[in-house]
């Protein structure tokens, strides 16, 4: 299992596929198949059958898993997509993701 540069609560936009171009959330993330959820993004209409939630039924829009390699976070103060890298911070002396664009640490 290789290390990811993309977390949850992230902000990504979609580098490659249908949804290109599209920003949003990164909602969850599937380490071992490498692929994320994205809010928004890679929507996928779903059949479901009438239950105490939902009594009507019907198709209900569902965001599907897109992989990791099509995403590329979001820089925070630019809201530019950047490149990320990790490097060892001094102070703390942890291992922390930077921005290759502009070298700052992403929190």
């Amino acid at each position: 299992m290789s290390k990811l540069n993309i977390k949850k609560n992230d902000t990504v936009k979609v580098i490659a596929g249908d949804s290109k171009g599209q920003e949003g959330k990164v909602l969850s993330i599937d380490r071992t198949k490498g692929r994320a959820f994205v809010e928004g993004v890679n929507l996928v209409s779903k059949s479901t059958k009438p239950d105490a939630k939902n009594p009507q039924g019907g198709i209900v829009k569902k965001e599907a898993s897109i992989h990791i390699s099509n995403l590329m976070l979001i820089e925070a103060s630019t809201g530019k997509p950047t490149r990320v890298g990790r490097k060892l911070d001094e102070k703390s002396k942890n291992i922390v993701r930077y921005s290759k664009k502009s070298g700052e640490v992403i929190k």
